[in-house]
This record gives structure tokens, C-alpha cells and sequence, in this order.
């Protein structure tokens, strides 16, 4: 992080707390100053927005410390063009390798994250951050969840489980990873709609499958489109994405020099209407 950011630690000499105190000042007067009364937020996001909001106000608002003429603010503008660019966030998480249970399950801090089906069988990497999971397989992300700080909690993604829906339909109404799934307007009215139906279940599981090959907003687009039609099965649903998508662009073959002919054919259907008159 250091290296990062091209910070210059400097490091307090072994057994001697009271060279730390200074930094605990800064610390109580920040939790002071922007901290009290104590604040309510609902993300990490939102906190430090907030301070960076509080943080600013006061600069403008109060001068410098050796520069009474100018507030902290103009001083810092000031120095803005001298300052090191901003390399970007930090990469910084805790690493390890987990195994994927046959439920498409990862535990990790007490807890269980659900991963794409594909993953199941071999090892994983979790990388946790402050506020989300982030599960990789040969270096591709197969899971991404925010970070529960709970204990035997089981955090879903209903979208992972969606490959096993094809041999097992029936788990979209009973399965633990569905309840309460929150699909986008269209799609849960086509879910409501093939529920009352013999083979409604089979139905949506291909409807949601092309999510995995066409994506979520062309098949929300074509659910609604089939919904305006008064018609609602997977069928219908299925041909409009096959409608819709844009076809391949023919290759087109340069003919080499070499090849070319010197005296190409003209077509004359003519020469037809000759033969039948000489019969």
C-alpha cells in the first residue's frame, strides 16, 4: 500500500506506546469534529461521502494553522498542481483458497457465498475487502457478494443456481437460492403468468437460461414485447431474442491478382431463347 500511494511510513519504536499519541489525538479530534453526534449510514460509500463533505466545509471554513491569512483550503489548492497524482484505489484484501461444495457454496469467515455452477470441483481464491467478497477461478471473477459480518449466515445469487434449474425445474419455486428473488418487472410477470400453467416451471428455466447468452435487458425486452401481444410462453419469448439478434457479417474474400480472369463471363439469358428457337 505504501508503494501504492508512495507513503513513507515511519514506525513507533518498539515498546514504547507513548510515541503513538499524537496519532490518537488526530484521531479523537476527527471522530469529534465529524463524528458526533455519532452518524447513521448505510454503506461504507455513504460514510465517506459524508466525511469528505465535512472534511471540506471545515478547510474552507477555518485558517490555516501557520497561515492565518489564508483558510486550510486555499492553502491546499495552492499546493494542488505540486501534489504526487492519485494512483487510483488500493487493491488491498485477505486471500484465501476455499473449496466449492457440491451446493455451489463457499465458506469463508463463518459464512457461505454461492458461486456460477461452472466453479464447482475445484479450488477458489476469496479475496475479501472492507464491504464485499470477491471468489475468483483461473483468474476469473465466478462470485461477488457483499461481505456479511454475521456467523452462519448464507449469502445467494439466484443467477448462479440458474444452470441447474435445467435438470431441476422444480427448484425455482421450493429452492432455498429463489425465495424472494426480486426479477425485473416483465420477467416476474411472465413468471406469474406460466406459475398456473402445466410445464410453467420448464418454461421460465429456458427463459432464463437465454439471460446467460443474451443477457438480462434483451430478454426483459422481449418478455415485455410478448407481454404486449397477450402471449407469455418461453416459445414465443425465445423466437423474439432469435429476431433480434443482428446477424454475422458475411466475410468478404478479396480475390488475389493472380486468380482474376482476364475475360470474366457475362451472363446473357439470351443465348437460352437461341437454343429453343433452333429446336
Amino acid at each position: 500500500m505504501c508503494s501504492h500511494y508512495l507513503v513513507d511510513p515511519v514506525a513507533c519504536t518498539p515498546a514504547s506506546g507513548w510515541e503513538k499519541g499524537q496519532v490518537e489525538n488526530q484521531v479523537g479530534l476527527v471522530r469529534e469534529r465529524f463524528f458526533t453526534p455519532r452518524v447513521r449510514v448505510k454503506s461504507y460509500e455513504e460514510l465517506n461521502a459524508l466525511l469528505l463533505d465535512g472534511v471540506i466545509a471545515y478547510a474552507k471554513a477555518h485558517p490555516h494553522p501557520e497561515e492565518r491569512e489564508h483558510t486550510v483550503w486555499e492553502r491546499f489548492e495552492a499546493e494542488r498542481e505540486a501534489l504526487v497524482p492519485y494512483a487510483g484505489r488500493f487493491d488491498g484484501f485477505h486471500a484465501i483458497t476455499a473449496s466449492v461444495s457440491t451446493t455451489c457454496l463457499v465458506r469463508f469467515d463463518n459464512n457461505r457465498y454461492s458461486v456460477a455452477a461452472s466453479a464447482i470441483g475445484r479450488p477458489v481464491e476469496v479475496r475479501a475487502y472492507a464491504g464485499r467478497v470477491e471468489i475468483r477461478q483461473d483468474g476469473r471473477i465466478v462470485a461477488e457478494h457483499e461481505r456479511a459480518f454475521g456467523r452462519d449466515q448464507t449469502v445467494f445469487d439466484p443467477w448462479h443456481y440458474v444452470p441447474v434449474l435445467a435438470r431441476k425445474p422444480g427448484a425455482l419455486r421450493n429452492g432455498a437460492p429463489f425465495k424472494d428473488w426480486v426479477l425485473p418487472a416483465a420477467l416476474d410477470r411472465v413468471r406469474r403468468k406460466l406459475a398456473g400453467s402445466a410445464g410453467g416451471d420448464r418454461q421460465m428455466v429456458e427463459i432464463l437460461t437465454a439471460v446467460l447468452a443474451d443477457g438480462l435487458p434483451a430478454v426483459e425486452a422481449a418478455c415485455a414485447e410478448a407481454l404486449r401481444e397477450g402471449v407469455h410462453s418461453a416459445d414465443v419469448v425465445l423466437n423474439i431474442l432469435a429476431r433480434q439478434r443482428e446477424p454475422t457479417t458475411p466475410v468478404t474474400i478479396l480475390t488475389p491478382e493472380s486468380l482474376r480472369l482476364r475475360h470474366e463471363p457475362v451472363a446473357d439469358c439470351a443465348r437460352y431463347d437461341s437454343l429453343r428457337r433452333a429446336l
